[in-house]
């Protein structure tokens, strides 16, 4: 409670900061805000290599066979929810067409960095492209990169063959060496956690000095009411249903990881806030360790909720702009398409909207809405990646109250 309340008050303290509009203090903040999210980042690839490979080498991989299944049932569920709820929204708020002087006057400078992006992510557009991506072809790369998928694949495969190794001297100090680079790690984890307070100031400053120069735009207001209506009602009706169905109390678990949730809220970046998650699953929530940390390395790489609302109701107001027809049957195709789209998204900040970005430039829908999107995706990604974060707790909860039943520990 004592840290809610701290991080309440640096929220409050960098908000106030951000008002005042001195240009060097908002570089200062950029500065520091940027530090802690890389800090993070740092820490966040070999959090979710250890987390499985230890996890998998303690209990073997038929164990995790069965706890990978339900955490894949229950974020393939929650992901497509949080789809639909963003498609009945759009559907009955009906975000009309922009003007079209609004399109022509986006600013040439973003309409050029789209364009390189777009570029650059159309370089693997098949998907037997995309699978050969993941497939390391040497053991460094993946970490030089950063490539979640590529690493998980590594991490299986390590772990999985530590579990079947004959128990022997050699086996024992390869996995206590790993448990000991683990316990290092939350150390570190720890001190930066302790440190965060600071981090939040700077995060909330930056925000506030983006809003108070005018980021939100009036001319999509409908379109942010479908996209932030429908976070907040996967936030706070559809995932709770979840947890109520397998008889969880919904305030108690999000009043336990409201931390991660903060954390997630101002980072933007699910994978940057997951040693927190952990963290806060263990010690606040009370999650089994070896659920928590197989559970939410892999949720953290393929539960994208909030990602899965915004890349379907962007592409359909985008697409709606272009003139193609929003039938039932078009809806039902791109609802689909965002949930497969959303697994697997990188949980970085803004990697939801390259993502959409890469989707509409396929189709040749009209990008140049995107760029008049842009400005106001900071408080989108703000919520959605919470969202993802909460979603993730939620599927930790429900995987770690169904194996505890069954006493597999």
């Amino acid at each position: 409670m004592k840290k809610t309340l701290l991080w309440i008050g640096a929220l409050v303290v960098g908000a106030i900061l951000g008002l005042l509009g001195i240009s060097w203090l908002n570089e200062v903040m950029n500065f520091v805000a940027t530090v802690y999210t890389r800090l993070f980042q740092l820490l966040a690839v070999p959090t979710i290599v250890l987390a499985v490979i230890s996890t998998f080498a303690s209990f073997g991989s038929k164990g995790s066979g069965r706890i990978f299944g339900r955490t894949l049932t229950y974020t393939l569920l929650t992901t497509f929810a949080a789809a639909v709820v963003g498609a009945i929204l759009y559907v009955l708020i009906a975000p009309g067409n922009l003007p079209v002087e609004s399109v022509a006057g986006v600013d040439l400078k973003t309409l050029s960095q789209e364009a390189e992006i777009s570029n650059h992510l159309q370089t693997s557009v098949t998907y037997s492209e995309h699978i050969l991506s993941v497939i390391p072809n040497n053991i460094v790369k993946p970490f030089l990169e950063g490539n979640v998928l590529s690493l998980l694949l590594l991490a299986f495969a390590i772990g999985i063959g530590l579990s079947k190794l004959p128990e022997s001297e050699n086996k024992a100090v390869v996995i206590k060496g790993l448990l000991g680079l683990q316990e290092l790690l939350f150390l570190l984890i720890h001190w930066l956690i302790w440190t965060l307070p600071l981090g939040i100031v700077a995060f909330s400053a930056q925000l506030s000095a983006q809003v108070s120069a005018g980021v939100v735009a009036d001319s999509i207001g409908k379109y942010v009411l479908v996209v932030l209506g429908g976070n907040v009602i996967q936030f706070f009706i559809v995932l709770p249903l979840f947890l109520l169905a397998r008889g969880l109390n919904p305030v108690h678990v999000l009043g336990r990881m409201m931390p991660a949730v903060l954390m997630a809220l101002f980072t933007k970046s699910s994978a940057a806030t997951l040693p927190v998650t952990m963290d806060t699953a263990e010690n606040r929530l009370g999650i089994h360790k070896n659920v928590a940390r197989f559970v939410l390395p892999i949720c953290t790489t393929i539960n994208m909720n909030g990602c899965a609302a915004f890349i379907l109701v962007t592409s359909l107001f985008v697409m709606q702009q272009g003139g193609t027809p929003l039938t039932i049957g078009t809806i039902l195709l791109w609802i689909l398409i965002s949930v497969i789209s959303a697994v697997g998204n990188a949980g970085v900040p803004m990697g939801c909207y390259f993502l959409t970005l890469s989707l509409m430039s396929g189709i040749g829908a009209p990008i140049a809405v995107l760029g008049i999107i842009l400005p106001i995706y900071t408080i989108i990604d703000m919520v959605e990646t919470a969202e993802n974060v909460w979603s993730d707790s939620c599927v930790a909860a429900l995987v770690d109250r169904q194996f505890l039943v069954k006493h597999i520990f």
